[in-house]
């Protein structure tokens, strides 16, 4: 997948919206996978349900775009921001990135 390309898999949970045949349709013609949380399982998702709940608070209601396009490029920029340079307090004042950066294996260096 590209960087903001087509998914392999598509995962929500079980609302009319998601279960209608025009949606599951769509999903499965462009090629993708379709995935449903149980029945009440709402922490599946959590953390990707908080995080679009950050941007939505902190970009989306902000912000009138002029167009579809513009609000893809906008929000892609608000989430590299949120991942490369907004420091998280849950993360001892960290980017996302520097957190899974630092949880790497560190290399072992060649004699």
């Amino acid at each position: 997948m590209g960087r903001y390309g087509k998914p392999e898999i598509v995962n929500t949970d079980q609302g009319s919206q998601f279960t209608a045949t025009d949606f599951t349709e769509v999903v499965l013609k462009a090629g993708c996978k379709l995935s449903m949380d149980g029945r009440g399982a709402w922490r599946d998702n959590v953390f990707v349900e908080r995080l679009w709940r950050t941007i939505k608070y902190e970009h989306v209601y902000k912000h009138v775009y002029a167009s579809v396009a513009d609000a893809r490029t906008l929000i892609a920029s608000h989430i590299d921001w949120y991942n490369d340079e907004r420091p998280h307090s849950s993360l001892e004042d960290q980017t996302p990135n520097e957190a899974y950066c630092a949880s790497l294996p560190k290399p072992v260096k060649a004699a």
